[in-house]
């Protein structure tokens, strides 16, 4: 064959064909998405166990639509003001509780009120009351003098259940957090066995604020003019009872904040507060409380959160504009009974399934729901196994009750 095969318009034509085809190929090669990249990209994304059908983490979809929000991102950020996550960390699985009670039974904390015992300690200003927290005991009683106590109060001292310590004093006895975007008024981290009764407590980021709280009653306490949240039992906090409390006026940081009562942490959060863990925050009484003017929910319950009662409070959301009803159940196992509530954003009630297997198992019953909307009464995105039973009744939902059929 000759040497010369560039004079050969075959033979050119031939290899031309060839080395497109190479150059396709690596083009393809380098277009092609990589498994292990978007692996990596999915790094955030929480493994949960299969439930019933339920839509995956990556739909996001609008929780005022007639479909379950699956999505946590949508509550992304509601803890965000105390100390904002890294982005490191993967939440581990949050399996539901295959043992936990049914809604409204097991062993639930008593919840009468309590009555502050004869002081074993007087305080009258912010230093005396730092310093009786920072000294507190078991059995002791801390009584507040009537006055304004400037400053941002934290204890980690606990009592037992036998030995409560009692922080008791009236509604003219006034903790003030000062600047909303500043820190918590008060502070229970990891104390456990406490009694607040009777005080004010306003401004802050945050009003009450228990970490890791077992066995506690916060009773009697006017909470108002917080920057996020007036109360909130999070980072394992279980067995505490929230009790005839009046709250109002929250959510001046950021409307989206502002809830009433906030049980639980966003699975978002659980490697800022919970080590990665779900913050099973568990078996929490919310009762008789007057819930006002609240920029968000009057109640929310996070996912992960299991087996607490919602009963016998009043709701007014009139001032609601960063959420869309009074109580929202993303928890499992919550019996939600004799509550009355008016002027609902969207719905009175709802329920939401932020990972599946979770917004569950929930019973709301013998409600008394004036929402003056055009959708539901109680909505349950998705319907799961929640029941509303009959005895709830209903003003100005012109969808009706429920989307579920009541039992």
């Amino acid at each position: 064959m000759s040497n010369d095969w560039h004079q050969n318009p075959a033979l050119i034509a031939a290899v031309g064909a060839v080395a497109g085809v190479l150059v396709t190929i690596a083009a393809a090669a380098l277009l092609w998405p990589d498994d292990s990249a978007a692996d990596s990209g999915a790094e955030g994304v929480v493994s949960t166990p299969s439930v019933r059908p339920s839509p995956t983490r990556t739909d996001i979809l609008d929780p005022s639509s007639s479909e379950p929000t699956s999505d946590p991102n949508d509550e992304q950020g509601e803890d965000e003001g105390d100390d904002e996550s890294d982005g490191s960390g993967k939440p581990e699985d949050a399996p539901p509780l295959t043992d936990a009670a049914p809604a409204g039974e097991g062993d639930l904390p008593e919840s009468d009120a309590v009555t502050c015992p004869a002081a074993t300690t007087t305080v009258s200003d912010a230093d005396q009351l730092q310093a009786a927290l920072d000294d507190a005991q078991p059995g002791d009683t801390i009584e507040l003098q009537e006055g304004t106590y400037s400053g941002n109060f934290v204890t980690t001292a606990s009592g037992t259940d036998a030995q409560p310590i009692f922080l008791c004093g009236s509604s003219d006895a006034v903790l003030d957090g000062g600047d909303v975007e500043g820190d918590y008024a008060l502070h229970l981290d990891g104390a456990q066995y406490w009694r607040l009764v009777g005080f004010t407590v306003s401004g802050g980021q945050k009003g009450v604020v228990a970490d890791g709280t077992v066995g506690s009653v916060i009773q009697g306490l006017t909470v108002s003019g917080t920057g996020d949240e007036a109360v909130h039992l999070r980072s394992f906090s279980t067995d505490n009872v929230v009790l005839d409390n009046t709250i109002s006026d929250t959510g001046n940081r950021r409307d989206k904040y502002g809830e009433g009562v906030y049980i639980g942490s966003a699975v978002s959060n659980w490697c800022t507060y919970t080590d990665c863990r779900a913050d099973r925050s568990d078996r929490n009484v919310v009762k008789g409380n007057t819930i006002t003017d609240t920029s968000s929910e009057a109640i929310d319950i996070k996912e992960g959160t299991t087996g607490g009662l919602i009963v016998d409070n009043t709701f007014d959301g009139s001032a609601m504009t960063g959420a869309d009803s009074w109580v929202d159940v993303k928890g499992n196992n919550y019996l939600i009974q004799g509550n009355t509530g008016s002027s609902a954003p969207k719905n009175g009630m709802q329920t939401h399934q932020i990972l599946p297997g979770w917004g569950d198992l929930n019973v709301f019953r013998g409600n008394s729901l004036d929402v003056d909307t055009s959708d539901y009464a109680i909505a349950s995105w998705p319907e799961e196994s929640n029941v509303v039973t009959c005895d709830n009744t209903f003003v100005g939902a012109d969808e009706g009750l429920s989307n579920i059929p009541c039992t």
